[in-house]
């Protein structure tokens, strides 16, 4: 623990995602950190791999891969201050089901009709006026969504199976990593929200996607070296004991004592980690679900 006077903290922080990541590079200019992380590398999404593309090695980021000045102002301005460069990019959408049965992409009237046979089925021109419906009609039915899914949203104002199984159910199953038949499930609300804000329900006025030259590793690897030997990776933490003025980290047998703690995991994580959770962290933490 500090000294009396000692204005600055001894912090733990858990995890070495952008939310670990972020909080423990703020918090090392003033204070004693030290991060933990259970797996042997850092980043937790953010994964680059060199891949050899006959020409030449290209990096390919396998978790999060784009951002835009619109959504992302704050994450593009950290890029800035680390001296991490972007590059524009394209963010496309394309879907093939039924083992090609159907296949189109959205770039333009050349992608929707790359499979010629859409422009003689009517399902597929159903699917795009229901399309160009809820990119006008879902935002303004925000307010109204209260609880509802995005199936009983999808119900409730009469739009058909083809917009559904066709498109938005495979849209938000690619951007989210969840099965596509598992979509009409999630909250619509949540679903709208995320779709305006990233500029998804726009025919034209998209924003300008970028990514990260070199890879995400490119500023994981720069926050990392602010850290130094700070960062203790391999260290899974098995329990966090909370008293009145001090908190318990348990890692690899070992207890060490701080005045704070972040947790930058998953919240079915954090919630293992905690050694007495009150109703609302067990109530609040236990809602959230994973998939592989």
């Amino acid at each position: 623990m500090r000294g009396a006077g000692d204005p600055r903290l001894r912090i733990a922080v858990i995890g070495t995602g952008i939310s670990g990541l972020s909080a423990a590079w703020l918090l090392a200019g003033s204070h004693d950190v030290t991060v933990y992380e259970a797996d042997t590398r850092v980043g937790g999404h953010c994964n680059t791999l060199t891949v050899d593309a006959g020409d030449g090695n290209v990096a390919v980021d396998t978790g999060f891969i784009v951002c835009n000045p619109d959504t992302y102002p704050n994450l593009l301005a950290l890029f800035d201050h680390l001296g991490v460069s972007t590059v524009p990019t394209e963010m496309s959408f394309s879907v093939s089901l039924g083992s090609g049965a159907l296949e189109y992409s959205g770039s333009g009237i050349q992608g929707l009709f790359a499979q010629r046979s859409n422009l003689v089925r009517p399902r597929f021109w159903s699917m795009l006026r229901d399309l160009l419906r809820f990119y006008a009609d879902a935002p303004r039915d925000l307010p109204l969504m209260g609880d509802r899914t995005l199936g009983e949203y999808l119900d409730w104002r009469g739009y058909g199976r083809a917009v559904r199984e066709d498109h938005l159910y495979p849209m938000a199953g690619a951007i989210w990593s969840i099965p596509a038949g598992q979509v009409a499930s999630y909250p619509a609300r949540a679903f709208v929200a995320f779709c305006q804000n990233h500029g998804l329900l726009r025919v034209t006025g998209r924003p300008v996607w970028r990514t990260v030259t070199g890879g995400s590793r490119e500023y994981v690897s720069r926050m990392v070296a602010g850290l130094g030997s700070r960062v203790r990776t391999g260290t899974p933490v098995t329990a966090v004991r909370r008293d009145a003025d001090a908190v318990t980290i348990i890692a690899a047998g070992v207890a060490e004592t701080y005045d704070h703690v972040v947790i930058g995991a998953h919240a079915d994580q954090a919630l293992r980690m905690l050694a007495d959770p009150n109703d609302d962290e067990t109530r609040l933490l236990s809602l959230f679900r994973y998939g592989r």
